[in-house]
């Protein structure tokens, strides 16, 4: 499938669009991926902070598949508050402010991503997200032996 545009912003916004779309058919499991994969490159790299829950590398539309279904493993809810453009060129830059439930212990928390997305040609290529507090979204993911 060929996107209509090449256009960073068309693109982020119908991406971020079909995202909630995916995840509101119930998402990993439920949803097909498909809804997502025309606005990723096949070969796209997504690089998560080692020490979150989810970190490492997810590369290709199966890398993605698999993050989202991390994703949905580690957060019972993930909802994208805020969100604000700072560059809209082949590379974006996107703050975003989420507030999110972890899975295993029940705990929300507010926090800021900040992301880098190369757009080429039309499709998401690359994602840098870098989070404010590492350790506190792996703390609040994981459910304490104690008790």
């Amino acid at each position: 499938m060929t996107l209509p545009t090449t256009d960073p912003m068309t693109v982020l916004t119908g991406m971020y669009a079909a995202e909630a779309e995916y995840l509101a058919a119930g998402g990993p499991g439920s949803a097909s991926f498909d809804l997502l994969a025309p606005f990723f490159a096949t070969d796209v790299a997504l690089h998560q902070a080692a020490g979150l829950p989810y970190g490492g590398a997810w590369r290709g539309h199966e890398g993605m598949e698999q993050f989202f279904r991390t994703m949905a493993q580690t957060w019972a809810s993930f909802e994208l508050l805020e969100q604000e453009f700072l560059a809209t060129g082949e590379t974006t830059v996107v703050h975003t402010r989420v507030r999110a439930r972890a899975r295993a212990t029940g705990r929300e928390l507010t926090f800021p991503i900040l992301q880098t997305i190369t757009i080429i040609d039309g499709r998401i290529s690359e994602v840098h997200p870098f989070y404010w507090d590492t350790a506190a979204i792996a703390s609040a993911c994981i459910a304490s032996g104690v008790g």
